[in-house]
């Protein structure tokens, strides 16, 4: 369902089937389906260091080992603004690869736990509701409850997003939810 079909010929004049990956459009979400994104992502120092001084953020919490020791986490913990991207990063091959139109915003951003180097995070897609676009035709809204948890089940992080979809070709531009 969310694959690109087409059919081409072939230089040597051979009919040949190619498939291109790309997310769900609007009327192919299903409101209440839970989505579950594979493979998981290790999270590791080298990605902390990186995001965080990429990002000039610095909480020594992530880039002094030292300093962390001494904290009650006992060592540095991951940026949970990588992990925050790395949760919706894990849900774009599976819904919104070529797409989406834009993200609109997130509520309900949470960090229940934290992330340490080394742990692998899975992370999963609800979404909670969608919409026909009233000023964009052929677009829709959908709202997406992504939940992350880490390789022990626990819940790493949870955040509600909003999206303006595209609707599919075949269903004629028109976003009905």
């Amino acid at each position: 369902m969310s694959d690109s079909t087409t059919d081409r010929t072939s230089a040597s004049g051979a009919t040949e089937r190619r498939i291109t990956q790309r997310g769900r459009y609007f009327d192919e979400l299903e409101e209440g389906v839970v989505y579950e994104h594979r493979p998981g992502r290790t999270m590791t120092e080298t990605d902390n260091v990186l995001f965080t001084t990429l990002t000039m953020n610095p909480q020594p919490l992530h880039l002094d080992r030292a300093y962390a020791e001494s904290t009650e986490f006992g060592e540095p913990l991951m940026n949970s603004m990588h992990t925050l991207a790395t949760m919706v990063g894990l849900s774009v091959g599976q819904l919104t690869l070529n797409t989406i139109v834009a993200n609109l915003g997130f509520s309900e951003v949470s960090f229940p736990a934290p992330v340490r180097h080394g742990d692998t995070i899975y992370c999963e897609t609800r979404v909670t509701g969608k919409r026909a676009s009233r000023s964009r035709p052929g677009q829709g809204i959908a709202t997406f409850e992504h939940l992350a948890r880490n390789q022990h089940g626990e819940v790493v992080a949870k955040a509600v997003r909003s999206v303006l979809m595209q609707v599919s070709p075949e269903a004629g531009g028109e976003a009905s939810a």
